[in-house]
């Protein structure tokens, strides 16, 4: 049995989740300083971030039919060192070209990571207690909004665009340890057809509440980046918050993330998964109709509005996480949530492109359609409900595992 506790374990796989986040967020407050630097357009940095994801997506799909074939551990730990060598490659770039390469390597290895790590956590953590240990992974993404944007912000100003890469890399090193001494092998999904062929993978693909599942992360996703993207420009734009305390935005909703995601995975536990996703679903489209729809506030105004928005449009992909997780047993639990971080990528490439287009700047600096962008948030966010009520969980739940 193994000698570390459950909790330990998804503190662990959460610090792996960390670095992942803090590697993709880190350069979204570098835009002014890579364009400037490397002289490249604003489309140009716009493909310098589209890269990580579309990367994530591909190489996620290509790896999905061989997720399950595997010790999971060794998985992710061959997977964390090649995403350790893309920040790394990141921070010794000096063109855009080689940046653009290197946020790719990132992309792909933190995909197939992060897919393993979130298999992991459904092979570890009984059903029963699935959301809080969603709710505990969740939390890394919330820490990471809150410390990585000021923080590597701050590097890149006071040093060079590079150091928030070293940063990351010099993190991941001590994490990689970690989990090579500290995570037991996961095996417990191999058998005769997880080892054999591709014929899981296509069980999968011809497994009707796989499908609605994944449907229902791709609805989930759409409602949340439709707004994501322009959210930050948004608020200067048009709400008035000074660009100079943009960085709070962050701060804050990243604290009140960390803070209240483990308090959504209980209660989704305690009181059921559909109903608690209901509940946020609920509160986090009427903030961001609140958001979209209203004109200049006042910095604290704007503040609790974020705060809120980020609390409660985070927190929902906990109960959604935990749903995902039991839509198909464990031998193809790997497969499927490659497939699950594919269309997840992919989404928010294309629904922040789509928001793109919908969204115009007036002549006086405003953005306009930003409001048309909040409905249409709320209206597949709600879809994103009732695809949840149809996904059939797959997992027969079984007593607490007792902890060492």
């Amino acid at each position: 049995m193994n000698r570390y506790s459950e909790r330990t374990l998804l503190l662990l796989l959460a610090a792996v989740q960390f670095t992942h986040i803090l590697d993709f967020m880190v350069i979204m407050p570098l835009g002014q300083q890579l364009m400037r630097e490397l002289k490249i357009s604003p489309a140009g940095f716009s493909q310098l971030v589209a890269a990580y994801t579309i990367s994530a997506g591909v190489v996620g799909f290509l790896t999905a039919p061989f997720m399950d074939r595997y010790d999971r551990r060794k998985t992710l730990l061959m997977a964390y060192a090649g995403f350790f060598l893309g920040t790394l490659a990141c921070a010794f770039s000096h063109t855009a070209g080689t940046l653009l390469l290197s946020r790719a390597v990132c992309g792909a290895f933190g995909g197939v990571s992060g897919a393993t790590l979130m298999a992991i956590v459904g092979d570890i953590v009984p059903p029963q207690r699935r959301a809080s240990g969603m709710g505990i992974i969740m939390a890394a993404f919330a820490t990471a909004a809150a410390l990585g944007v000021p923080f590597g912000l701050f590097l890149a100003q006071k040093y060079r665009w590079e150091m928030p890469f070293f940063l990351v890399a010099g993190m991941a090193v001590p994490v990689w340890a970690l989990v090579f001494v500290m995570l037991p092998p996961v095996r417990g999904h191999l058998d005769d057809s997880a080892r054999h062929g591709f014929k899981t993978f296509f069980d999968l693909l011809r497994d009707a509440n796989a499908g609605r599942a994944l449907l229902f992360m791709c609805a989930l996703v759409m409602g949340h980046f439709a707004v994501i993207p322009l959210l930050a420009p948004y608020l200067v734009a048009n709400a008035g918050l000074p660009e100079n305390k943009l960085f709070l935005i962050y701060l804050v909703g990243g604290v009140c993330s960390a803070c209240t995601a483990p308090l959504f995975g209980r209660l989704a536990d305690r009181h059921g998964r559909l109903r608690i996703f209901a509940m946020l679903i609920v509160v986090a489209s009427l903030t961001t109709l609140a958001i979209a729809n209203s004109g200049p506030l006042p910095v604290w105004g704007t503040l609790i509005l974020a705060g809120c928005f980020f609390t409660f449009a985070s927190g929902r992909f906990i109960p959604g996480q935990a749903i995902m997780s039991l839509a198909v047993p464990s031998r193809r639990r790997g497969s499927f949530m490659s497939l699950t971080s594919c269309v997840r990528d992919l989404t928010s490439g294309v629904t922040s492109c789509f928001g793109g287009w919908i969204v115009t700047k007036s002549a006086t600096g405003k953005l306009v359609n930003f409001d048309k962008l909040g409905w249409l948030a709320v209206a597949v966010s709600l879809l994103s409900l009732w695809l949840a009520s149809r996904v059939r969980e797959n997992e027969v739940s079984h007593p607490p595992a007792t902890n060492a």
